[in-house]
């Protein structure tokens, strides 16, 4: 029985050395491409065309561009790489942010 009982500590304490070594993964580092909507915000109140859509994206240095039409639902979804360019029935520029 004693025997039987200091089999079973031993194995515990070999499985307790084990579970010490596991190194947790590292973070995924963030894509380059990250939007910097602060740069842009000049097109507010400009006339949203593909002109300034590309003028946005390229001030932004994001890797996306999303229009937001009026009276619209977006996906809240966030994404550091994405402008979004909201605009009204007008078709003139009213918020321009990221994610």
């Amino acid at each position: 029985m004693i025997r039987l009982i200091a089999l079973g500590l031993t194995a515990c304490l070999a499985l307790a050395g084990c579970a010490g070594s596991y190194a947790a993964p590292e973070p995924a580092r963030p894509a380059p491409g990250m939007c910097d909507a602060a740069a842009v915000q000049s097109y507010v109140g400009q006339k949203a065309s593909g002109e300034a859509g590309a003028a946005i994206l390229a001030g932004s240095k994001a890797r996306a561009l999303r229009w937001g039409p009026p009276n619209s639902a977006w996906t809240m979804d966030y994404r550091e790489d994405r402008v979004n360019v909201r605009y009204d029935a007008g078709m003139t520029i009213t918020a321009i942010t990221c994610g």
